[in-house]
Parts: structure tokens; sequence; C-alpha cells
């Protein structure tokens, strides 16, 4: 089985407890926000959404029978969608993602940013679906940062670089920096305290950020702490996968990564080459930002040795063929590094869309690189949609420990 490619998730690290956020209005209109001072590295621009206020939220959680979230719910939310500038195929571009700062906090806050699992639809990036609960974290204290990543928002005209580890990283670090001198504009004070978080392909694009960061001193940033789950870190055991399982049930995901991958690498390649007819017509039609993974997947097959064009299929079978996609593969690898960071991976044991095994040999990636900071936590009978929750609730407090 190809070891990644979630189900639906793409609202990801909010579903768990917060469903009641779903209801939630916005209280004031939307205005633009941009800073006087015309020197920014980053930032771009930025627009208010609103404020979210704390009594809204506290009430909707003491009705849901939420006391534990109710409890860290201290200050009203606002919300900006903030443009920014990344860098993609070497040309400066304009990301998004939004900003969500707790109101008249007085003490520096730590930033965090969340990064959400696979969106086929464009429709739901963050800065056009809102952020999905995620105002917990600003309530509590924290700068919250959600990227669209390239490919979505202000940047939707490209296709989404899926699984690349440079795009991955700098969608969030770039944000990250940007979000400092919207901060530094707006005269909100923050603290260096910087946690990062993500669940599926946020997980994988955590991870790709986390060792970005620590390796690469010139970004100027320090992690505080890092949470992922259920990703797919380690491309090469996916890949063994995906040439050896004759059964995938979802395929849409595989089919996002080699479209994703054709497109970032200039390979222009036709369709046809990787999938056999009606596939390759129907992932041109549908594969398009309009149309989610489950209506994907009615125009696709469950049966690998059927989804791809035969030679394809075989040559992927041989290790002096494809070179250019395992080649991909490898450099896009984000199991394990040396690090210092406190690193906790989540996975579900029933995981039926990323096997926990990819998880448990990431861990042990990072151990042979001598990192002793980095810990599994095996949620028990888990599957992929639902570890996130389990994951959410030990994840809070241990952020509040730091």
């Amino acid at each position: 089985m190809f070891q990644e490619f979630e189900f639906y998730l793409t609202r990801t690290m909010a579903r768990f407890a917060l469903a009641f956020l779903m209801i939630i209005i916005f209280l004031s209109g939307c205005h633009e926000a941009g800073p006087s001072a015309p020197s920014y590295h980053y930032y771009v621009s930025s627009t208010q959404n609103g404020t979210l206020s704390a009594a809204s939220l506290k009430a909707l959680a003491l009705l849901t029978g939420q006391t534990d979230i109710a409890s860290l719910i201290k200050h009203d939310v606002k919300s900006y969608k903030i443009v920014y500038e990344t860098t993609y195929n070497g040309n400066k571009i304009h990301a998004s993602g939004l900003i969500l700062v707790p109101d008249g906090i007085t003490d520096a806050a730590p930033i965090i940013s969340i990064q959400h699992g696979t969106a086929f639809l464009k429709s739901d990036a963050p800065t056009v679906s809102g952020a999905d609960g995620m105002e917990l974290f600003a309530s509590a204290g924290y700068v919250t940062l959600l990227p669209d990543y390239i490919g979505y928002g202000t940047s939707a005209s490209i296709f989404h670089p899926y699984y690349d580890k440079e795009y991955s990283a700098n969608a969030v670090i770039d944000l990250i920096n940007a979000g400092k001198e919207f901060l530094n504009s707006q005269h909100v004070p923050f603290s260096d305290k910087l946690f990062l978080a993500g669940y599926s392909e946020g997980g994988y694009v955590t991870l790709a950020a986390a060792q970005e960061i620590e390796t690469n001193p010139a970004h100027g940033l320090k992690l505080t702490a890092v949470a992922a789950g259920a990703g797919g870190y380690d491309l090469n055991d996916m890949l063994a996968g995906i040439a050896t399982e004759s059964y995938y049930d979802y395929p849409s995901y595989i089919a996002f990564v080699l479209m994703a991958y054709n497109t970032t690498y200039n390979w222009s390649k036709p369709l046809s080459y990787f999938f056999s007819a009606p596939y390759a017509t129907a992932l041109a039609k549908y594969m398009d930002g309009a149309h989610d993974g489950d209506e994907i997947n009615t125009e696709l097959t469950t049966d690998m040795p059927t989804l791809f064009e035969s030679g394809f299929y075989a040559r992927l079978k041989e290790p002096g063929e494809e070179t250019d996609f395992k080649q991909a593969i490898s450099a896009n690898d984000v199991s394990g590094w040396t690090t210092s960071i406190p690193i906790r991976l989540y996975h579900g044991t029933k995981d039926e869309i990323i096997p926990v095994k990819n998880s448990e040999i990431t861990l042990q990636h990072f151990q042979d690189a001598g990192s002793t900071s980095v810990t599994l936590t095996e949620i028990p009978g888990g599957t992929h949609g639902t570890s996130l929750e389990p994951m959410i609730k030990d994840v809070i407090p241990w952020l509040l420990s730091f």
C-alpha cells in the first residue's frame, strides 16, 4: 500500500473537539491593515477578516460540555489574511495564510504555526475556508499561523508542489518571518518561543519545516517544540509500497504526488505516461482544484496495476528505471536527522492510509542519527481519521508546559 495520502483531512487539527466553532460568525467586517514602514523582507499586505470574542467561544465550549477547553479561552481573537513573499522555481511569488492574534495581550505571546492536511479543493485553503477552530490557540494566548501552502489562496494558479520538502518548508518559514514583521508593525508583543504542529500532509510539512529551521541557521529561527501526526515522512518506504501493493483505497493521493512532481520539476510528461486510459483523461479533468478527493476517486480505480500505465508500473519495480521519480522521492524524504528539538510523533495503530510503520521507521531514523528528543505516541486502534482528536488532546497540555 502506498503509505501516505490521507483521507480528506484538509481542515485538520480542528475537528476533534471544536465542532462547535463551525457555527461561529465573525463579529466585524473586513478592512485593510497594512504597515506604514516600507522595508519588509517577507510581509506584503494583510486584510482583517474579523474579531471573534472570547465570550462567544467560552459560551459555546460550555454549551457543548468542553469545560477543559473553556478554561483555556482568555482573549478575543483577531483574524487576518496575510500575503507574503516566498520562492517557487527560482522566482519570487506571493503566497498567503491566516494569522490569528490574541487581542489585548500585554505579555509577549509565543507563536505556533499549524499545517493543514491534503486539500484537493482550492476553496479549502485556510484563507478561503477559515481557521476551523484554530482560534482556540490564539484565545489561549498564542499567535497562530495557518499557511495556505503554495498552490492555494493567493498562489492558487500554481499546481500545489505536494510532498516537496523545499517548498513545504519555505511556505511555513517565510510566513513565520512575515508574521513577525506584521506583528511588529501592529505593536503586538511576541516571544522567541516557536512551535510547529500538523497532521497528515501537515505532519510532513511540519517535519520538513523543522528540519530546514534547525539545519539552516540563516533563517534566524529556533524551535521550542514540534508535534507531527500521521505524516508520510519516509518516502522511500512509500515508493516500495506503490511498486509492490496492488490495492489502494484512495488513489487520488497517488495521482496527486505524480502530477505534482511532473509539474514542479518540469518533467512535462503527458499524464498518459503515468496513467492508463481512461484515468489519465479523468485526472486531467478532475484534478483541477474544483473537485474533492471523493469525486476524483470515483473516476479512478483502486487496482494499482490497472491505474498505472503498464510500462511505467513495470519500470517502478526495476532499480535502474524511472530514476527521476525515484530521485525526487529520496530528495523529499524527511524521516529523521540529528536534532535536539523536542519532537512528538503521533500515529494510530490501525491507520489504513499511512500505516504506523512509517512513523516507526521515522523514529528509528531519528535515533540512528543520535537524536534522543524524539518520541512516538501510538494511538491504540486509531485510524487515520480517528487519531487526530487524541493527538490534539495530548498536544495541548504538552505545549502549555513550555
